[in-house]
């Protein structure tokens, strides 16, 4: 990141004017990459209030719904933002209240696509948690539900996807001629973490990453690598003659690595859903001695509430969970002392700026040097 000065970039020639179009329910990630944009060009000498273009998806009482754009966009470098997990958004349906889906959040991306009608010089998406992510691989007769909407989004003009911390990045195959940019929040999270707990160490001796899962084993590598510690991590054990909530249930979480006895541990995953893995997993470290267990979610959707994430943390088998904004959060969650909020609208931003003047984003996607600056000023 430090490579791309954002002032300096609203001074240079740009692709075209940029323009941001928000997808109901990505309202707030929205205004704060917007509030980013605004303050960097009024710091160029641009006088801007706004980046955003007024657009909507109204439904009727059947359902049904269309794509608006109150602005003309011709010409523009368009960026739309949009939220599939957001299922906080609501329609009347036949004066039932009915909650998004992400299939509708899809929906409505493509309805304001539609809606631009090819008259934008470019449009990009910003897809922080990708629709259909974690369907990411076909092993029966199944559908490929992310890939499929990728090579729609391509085949209606879309010519770039941002997202964050895919579940698995190797869906860009689907889509090889489009640009694809998959982005992780591992500097913002580390800034978070030191400033929770200033005095955290992370010498091998008191400090160890723990992934959850051999999935998540490149990211928490990541982690494990730019801290200089080392790398421990669970496998999961299933039973593959049951299928429960479409998934085979997890028998045992076995782990492999060194001890974490008298350790901060650091559990670092994509999402994190029902909290049942997890909680297993931070259960059987603390059970191996671990002194504190931190957890870390790029999307904490807490799909069956707070409550035992609550006990966990009385019980202290857990001591906090550390997110993002990336996705709808529940209310209530901001509210908890557990729980750590981290900021990636700056990130987000850093990004629009970089392809709206057709700038390279590798310092962007591998901010290795802000995290060894970051760390550098503790000694």
């Amino acid at each position: 990141m430090s490579a791309i000065n954002p002032k300096d970039c609203f001074l240079q020639t740009k692709v075209a004017d940029l323009r941001l179009i928000c997808c109901p329910g990505a309202e707030e990630l929205t205004n704060l990459i917007d509030n980013h944009l605004v303050r960097w060009a009024n710091e160029a000498g641009i006088d801007k209030e706004t980046f955003i273009i007024p657009a909507e998806c109204p439904r009727f009482q059947s359902g049904d719904a269309k794509g608006l754009v109150k602005e003309s966009v011709r010409g523009d470098d368009i960026y739309i933002v949009v939220d599939p997990g957001n299922y906080s958004v609501t329609y009347n349906l036949f004066g039932y209240e009915n909650h998004l889906s992400p299939d509708d959040h899809f929906a409505n991306l493509k309805r304001l696509i539609q809606a631009v009608a090819g008259k934008a010089h470019r449009v990009s998406v910003i897809m922080p948690s990708l629709y259909g992510g974690r369907q990411h691989r076909r092993v029966v007769r199944e559908s490929l539900d992310c890939a499929v909407a990728l090579q729609e989004l391509q085949a209606m003009g879309v010519k770039n996807i941002i997202t964050f911390d895919a579940h698995d990045p190797r869906l860009m195959n689907a889509v090889p001629l489009m640009s694809f940019d998959n982005a992780m929040p591992t500097y913002q999270v580390l800034k978070n973490l030191l400033k929770k707990n200033p005095d955290i160490s992370f010498d091998k001796e008191k400090f160890i990453v723990v992934s959850p899962d051999e999935g998540a084993m490149n990211r928490n590598m990541y982690f494990s690598s730019v801290l200089g510690c080392n790398l421990g991590m669970f496998y999961k054990r299933r039973d593959y003659t049951r299928v429960v909530n479409g998934r085979n249930p997890i028998v045992a979480h076995e782990y492999l690595g060194d001890s974490v006895e008298g350790k901060t541990v650091f559990i670092a995953d994509d999402i994190i859903a029902s909290g049942e893995s997890m909680l297993e997993v931070a259960s059987n470290l603390k059970a191996r001695g671990a002194k504190r267990i931190i957890a870390d979610a790029t999307f904490p959707l807490f799909t069956s509430g707070l409550d035992k994430f609550d006990k966990a943390v009385e019980e202290g088998t857990l001591d906090y969970v550390v997110g993002t904004n990336l996705t709808y959060r529940k209310p209530e969650l901001l509210n908890r002392d557990w729980y750590v909020d981290v900021d990636v609208s700056k990130y987000a931003a850093y990004f629009i700026v970089a392809l709206n003047h057709d700038m390279s984003v590798s310092s962007i996607i591998d901010p290795i040097k802000k995290i060894e600056a970051l760390l550098a000023s503790r000694k």
